[in-house]
């Protein structure tokens, strides 16, 4: 070998000794091979990366869900516990939360029509829902009083219990703004009445709503047996916790008790509880009101009833 071809081939390794220096440096001073068996690392790394990156995401993602869930949750409860507290604070406030919201109608079709004397007491013309309650009940088909004429009535009362209720009542609405006053009177004063219905919640029967002591006012029927209609037929009468002030009748020395479960209340000189006599509030509101008692009656006695004149 001459000597141009040993420097040439001197050249070449120094050519390439240089080549791999500068490649080494530009590599981070790696060489292929570490190159090579990091780079399978590198791109595990980048995939568990990647998968670390997508599961962080579903987590977050299922963080917000259940976070959102969670917030709505509370929300939802937040808000049903809201209701329910600011419920409970108009019951407490004005009691004119309906114990038996069922039994009072819906009335947007009158609503026009409503007189609110007090929180919890007012009265409107007759919903169609009370229209279809009373038809061919306490309302039958040869009903000569006038629809309009009546009156429903909504009002709070103190039960036996001493809780409050909401009661209703169709009255004639000559006597409305009196039934309002009476019974607000009546509700202020803790006077404890057991019932106010409409008498059709018992089949318009008037002993079963006296034997269950339910305070009424309206029902198209005549007195007792006979064919003079009552004033309840106009609703300008009202029965009072009737099981306790029974109407008593004497004929041909016989007496008959109304409702025939209150024999034990017939004799008006003993003393129990939630007897009407002129010492009681009912009876000094609705006389002071221009009613008339069914205990001052000579024929018979009616301790439960008091009624009024037509205007």
């Amino acid at each position: 070998m001459n000597n141009k071809s040993k420097r040439d081939i001197f050249f070449l390794i120094a050519l390439i000794v240089v080549c791999a220096i500068m490649a080494r440096s530009l590599a981070g001073h790696e060489t292929l091979d570490e190159y090579a068996k990091k780079k399978p690392a590198t791109e595990n790394v980048s995939t568990d990366a990647a998968d670390s990156s997508s599961s962080s995401n579903s987590s977050s993602t299922s963080y917000e869900n259940s976070t959102e869930l969670s917030s709505t949750k509370d929300s939802s409860t937040e808000s049903a516990s809201l209701g329910k507290s600011a419920s409970d604070n108009s019951t407490d406030e004005v009691n004119s939360s309906v114990t038996n919201a069922s039994s009072v109608p819906s009335d947007e079709d009158v609503s026009d029509t409503r007189v609110n004397y007090s929180d919890g007491f007012y009265y409107e013309a007759l919903p169609e829902s009370i229209v279809s309650k009373i038809t061919n009940v306490s309302y039958p088909k040869d009903c000569e009083i006038p629809l309009d004429n009546l009156r429903y009535c909504v009002m709070l009362y103190v039960d036996f219990e001493g809780e409050t209720k909401t009661g209703e009542m169709i009255c004639n609405k000559d006597i409305a703004d009196d039934i309002m006053e009476i019974f607000y009177e009546l509700y202020d004063n803790n006077y404890q009445i057991e019932s106010i219905k409409l008498i059709d919640d018992f089949d318009a029967d008037d002993e079963a709503s006296m034997e269950a002591n339910n305070t009424s006012c309206f029902n198209y029927r005549p007195i007792g047996n006979g064919t003079r209609l009552s004033k309840h037929a106009q609703g300008l009468a009202v029965d009072i916790n009737p099981l306790y002030n029974p109407q008593i009748k004497y004929k041909n020395g016989s007496m008959s008790i109304a409702p025939s479960t209150s024999e034990k209340y017939a004799d008006r000189t003993a003393d129990f509880p939630y007897k009407i006599d002129e010492n009681d509030l009912a009876y000094k509101l609705f006389t002071s009101h221009g009613f008339s008692w069914g205990g001052n009656w000579n024929s018979s006695k009616d301790y439960q009833h008091f009624e009024k004149k037509n205007r």
